[in-house]
């Protein structure tokens, strides 16, 4: 049996290899973790639940508030983060861009990966942050939708802009001005994640999918489709390919987009619904389409080579982790420079080698190159401008329309 030598992987796959290790299987990514917990707490009770909690409703808080700053004489930050979403060593005892920028800026950096699920996290910092007090954590990431929630509630902190030079000049484009977050004031992207159309060149046997509506109308291709327990990327993908936009679509329009994927489900078109597990469905072809989430889709395009992706012409769905400052945070401009640091395409890169999720930064590409070549041309990690172009946002929903729309779609689904 041939030996096997890892020093000759890029960094991207042994990246992979990693979260495989730790995982058990192949291909269970944070994000995939993070989806089906958010799908699943919406739909236990979504925004309607924080009134009952005691939260303030969506829409009527009176912004951030601050705190005495202690940076300048307290040289730390605490940094909450998501597991597996930092660059490791070989040993995997140091984050080797957190140490450059304590080395640069004698700041140093208290990382703990204490986010494992959005609902979850919520739940940790709410009594905190609803009483006005220090949650203790400078910085913390979270997902678009929740990311709104805590800005609507004025629970975390508006940027201060001098503080950074390089988020704001290098951010992409198509992150710049989401509805939750109007140029950005409270907010800036840890990695963007991508809903791309994924399949099994082997299990296709020459049928062509490049749409939803391959996947659903094509009845070569009947039981052996999948969509994704996510609402907004399974809904958001069908209305893009309905022609309607995710980011200003009606009730009817969402009414008629639920319709046209319950008749798949009707006919027996849609094999199932699911979480991360098409990974595995994929890859042995007992699916040979299905909606995927693009960190997937690297990892399997290493190990498996019918597995590819597709954009459709009508577009795809994105969605962004952001970094943010918690109310009472004790070191806000440590956090702010560290937020900052991260938009630099050197330490971008780095980051970007080894977590494989959509970089956004612009200007990283040439950094990159340096680092893996592969990782720096696949865009899935750095959308060229043509896929960047089609990217598309599922719109903020007020609290009711959430509630109403998972309901919608929890019975679409049988969760």
């Amino acid at each position: 049996m041939e030996q096997y030598e890892p020093e000759r992987l890029s960094p991207a796959q042994l990246a992979a290899m990693r979260r495989s290790f730790r995982s058990g299987r192949a291909a269970l990514t944070r994000r995939s973790l993070l989806r089906a917990s958010a799908g699943g707490a919406l739909a236990l009770g979504g925004a309607g639940a924080l009134s009952a909690c005691g939260i303030p409703a969506a829409g009527k808080s009176q912004g951030g508030v601050s705190a005495e700053d202690h940076s300048a004489e307290e040289k730390v930050v605490d940094f909450s983060n998501w597991t597996e979403y930092m660059d490791v060593d070989e040993s995997e005892k140091h984050h080797p861009t957190l140490d450059a920028f304590t080395k640069r800026t004698g700041v140093k950096v208290k990382y703990t990966e204490d986010i494992n699920d959005n609902n979850e996290f919520f739940g940790k910092i709410k009594p905190q942050l609803a009483a006005g007090q220090d949650t203790g954590r400078d910085l913390i990431v979270l997902t678009d939708w929740l990311a709104g929630r805590l800005i609507r509630l004025g629970w975390v902190q508006k940027l201060d802009p001098a503080n950074l030079p390089h988020a704001y000049a290098n951010l992409s484009a198509q992150f710049r001005s989401p509805d939750w977050d109007p140029g950005r004031a409270y907010s800036y992207p840890w990695q963007g994640i991508s809903t791309v159309i994924a399949f099994n060149r082997k299990a296709l046997d020459g049928v062509e999918v490049t749409s939803v509506s391959d996947m659903l109308d094509n009845p070569k291709l009947k039981g052996r489709v999948g969509f994704l327990t996510e609402m907004r990327d399974t809904v958001g993908m069908t209305l893009l390919d309905m022609g309607k936009d995710p980011a200003s679509f009606t009730d009817d329009d969402y009414d008629a987009a639920i319709a046209r994927l319950q008749k798949g489900v009707d006919n027996g078109q849609i094999r199932r619904f699911t979480g991360n597990d098409y990974t595995s469905d994929l890859t042995k072809g007992d699916l040979a389409a299905c909606i995927a989430w693009a960190g997937d889709v690297v990892q399997l395009k290493a190990d498996s080579p019918d597995v590819d992706f597709v954009i459709p012409d009508s577009g795809y769905m994105t969605s962004t982790d952001n970094m943010l400052i918690p109310n009472k945070a004790r070191h806000k401009t440590n956090a702010e420079r560290l937020m900052d640091y991260y938009y630099e395409p050197k330490p971008a890169a780095e980051l970007a080698a080894y977590i494989n999720y959509v970089c956004p930064v612009d200007g990283v590409k040439a950094e990159l190159e340096k680092i893996d070549r592969d990782a720096a041309n696949n865009p899935l990690i750095i959308p060229d401008r043509a896929m960047a172009a089609k990217s598309r946002s599922f719109r903020l929903l007020s609290g009711k329309e959430e509630t109403a729309y998972e309901e919608k779609f929890a019975k679409l689904t049988g969760a």
